[in-house]
């Protein structure tokens, strides 16, 4: 296929499209385009309660674009519940490259001074799309997704696309919608131009995220 450069994986972002490996140790890189999206909408984040204590236990350091290299690590990595990823070689250096650029980000979770977990994806106008998450202690991925949407929120951001839904982010609202749907949801929020600027204090933290709905369940 056409070797895949930073400028063409932002034109295929832009119609939807995204790249995925078949496993962690292949050379190719493949598009993909669901037909039916996960999206999580910003203004429902639910924040089960389980997590909102862990939030305000302060167990976990969370820093920003601190160590994107080692969040893409943790990302792709094998674990005892996952033998295998799809982030290979290539994919790595697309994004370190787009980071360089200012445009990929990471959100770090670190305890005892050791990176704990993390997530890292392309923020495109008020668009972010969230590419993978890792965790190496309990709760440290879900830590991090919920700075990030707090930090989404606070910079206008509009959409943040999570490609596919799973049971893990449905706990967080994830919702799944049309291709057609997804597709006018990007070219508005393309439009606009969000801050990724993190990480908040604690009380940003809980005045955007803890609303009544987020400790209704755990």
């Amino acid at each position: 296929m056409t070797d895949i450069t930073p400028e063409l994986l932002l034109k295929a972002y832009a119609y939807g499209v995204f790249p995925m490996a078949k496993s962690r140790g292949d050379t190719d890189v493949f598009w993909v385009q669901p037909k039916l999206r996960g999206v999580l909408p910003l203004y429902d984040f639910h924040v089960p309660r389980s997590l909102k204590k862990r939030l305000r236990q302060g167990t976990f350091t969370v820093t920003i674009d601190q160590d994107f290299a080692g969040v893409m690590a943790g990302c792709a990595e094998a674990t005892d519940i996952r033998s295998d990823t799809w982030i290979n070689d290539r994919i790595i250096q697309l994004f370190t490259e787009l980071h360089d650029a200012g445009l990929a980000h990471s959100v770090e979770v670190w305890k005892d001074g050791q990176l704990a977990g993390g997530l890292y994806g392309l923020a495109m106008g008020a668009a972010f799309f969230g590419e993978s998450m890792f965790s190496r202690a309990t709760d440290a991925s879900k830590v991090a997704l919920a700075h990030l949407a707090a930090i989404l929120k606070k910079g206008g951001f509009t959409l943040l696309d999570t490609q596919f839904i799973t049971d893990h982010l449905k706990r967080f609202g994830t919702i799944e919608i049309s291709q057609q749907d997804y597709l006018a949801l990007l070219s508005t929020a393309l439009t606009k131009q969000g801050r990724f600027e993190g990480p908040l204090p604690q009380r940003d933290l809980e005045a955007l995220l803890f609303s009544q709905r987020s400790t209704q369940t755990s």
